[in-house]
């Protein structure tokens, strides 16, 4: 009953993962902030303080002066964006919308391999994580053979611990790539201020998800065997006791005695014969 639980705590926590990692990876807000531009000239009858007003003393004739009042800061304004692995969207003055451009376009051309590298460790990330959920999931609903369950266990355990790997080194990636397209990418692009967003600590929060679930795998794992071995010993123990064996007897011996003593006491000498050999599998390990 407690490995059960154990089994569905651990595919709860990868079940999470999963879900916030491909959210994250899909969304374009794993960093928020704002860009300063110029204002544009007010055209027509629009008038605000999102674009420069023209004030002329005559408002007939082309070669009539006109002045600017706006001076210093009150010349730009200030956009919000939000950028993500795929794309970079900001909003549009005067307007209502926003505007998207590819993100892999902005990133300077040195780190768009690394940027590829994080998105293909995202990738595996991703599908790793899928591979851990099914497995967990078999072990939940396999009820055949203990020692079957002990190894899809042990093997979705490593799938997750390589999913965590996979997902730290992808997201510590593209922290990298975005802040040296602050840096170094195009001046139409480049922040005013910026921090990251509600993306980005989705991904980490599936990666913490998915090394708790790791972590409780593995611990599955290893009090199944020591439940096991200690149960082999004491079961030891009481055979020498009963039947006086020495204390170099094999333990086949003593399997075998105790597979002819429970033969005759039960209906289903097969089934012990099976949990027997189940338990001397158990016994190399």
């Amino acid at each position: 009953m407690y490995r059960r639980h154990r089994a569905s705590a651990a595919f709860s926590l990868s079940f999470l993962s999963l879900v916030f990692s491909i959210t994250a990876f899909s969304s374009s807000y794993w960093c928020e902030g704002t860009r300063k531009v110029a204002k544009p000239f007010c055209k027509g009858d629009s008038k605000g303080d999102l674009c420069i007003r023209f004030n002329s003393p005559d408002g007939n004739g082309s070669q009539a002066v006109q002045y600017i009042w706006e001076t210093g800061d009150d010349k730009f304004v200030e956009k919000k964006f939000h950028a993500g692995i795929w794309y970079s969207c900001e909003e549009m003055i005067n307007e209502e919308g926003e505007t998207c451009r590819s993100f892999i376009s902005l990133t300077p051309a040195s780190d768009r391999g690394v940027l590829w590298l994080s998105i293909v460790a995202e990738l595996l990330y991703v599908v790793l994580l899928l591979t851990g959920n099914i497995l967990m999931s078999v072990e939940i609903c396999y009820y055949s053979s203990v020692i079957d369950g002990l190894k899809i266990n042990a093997f979705s355990a490593v799938v997750t611990v390589l999913a965590g790997l996979l997902g730290m080194v992808a997201h510590m990636m593209y922290t990298t790539v975005f802040q040296m397209t602050v840096n170094l990418g195009p001046e139409d692009w480049r922040p005013h201020t910026w921090d990251y967003g509600w993306s980005y600590g989705l991904a980490w929060t599936s990666f913490a998800c998915c090394m708790a679930a790791a972590v409780t795998t593995i611990n599955k794992y290893t009090k199944t065997i020591l439940e096991f071995k200690h149960k082999r010993k004491k079961l030891e123990r009481s055979f020498r006791i009963q039947y006086r064996f020495p204390e170099h007897t094999a333990p086949e011996k003593v399997c075998n005695v105790y597979v002819n003593s429970f033969q005759n006491t039960t209906d289903d000498p097969a089934h012990a014969l099976r949990s027997l050999r189940h338990l001397a599998t158990i016994s190399v390990l």
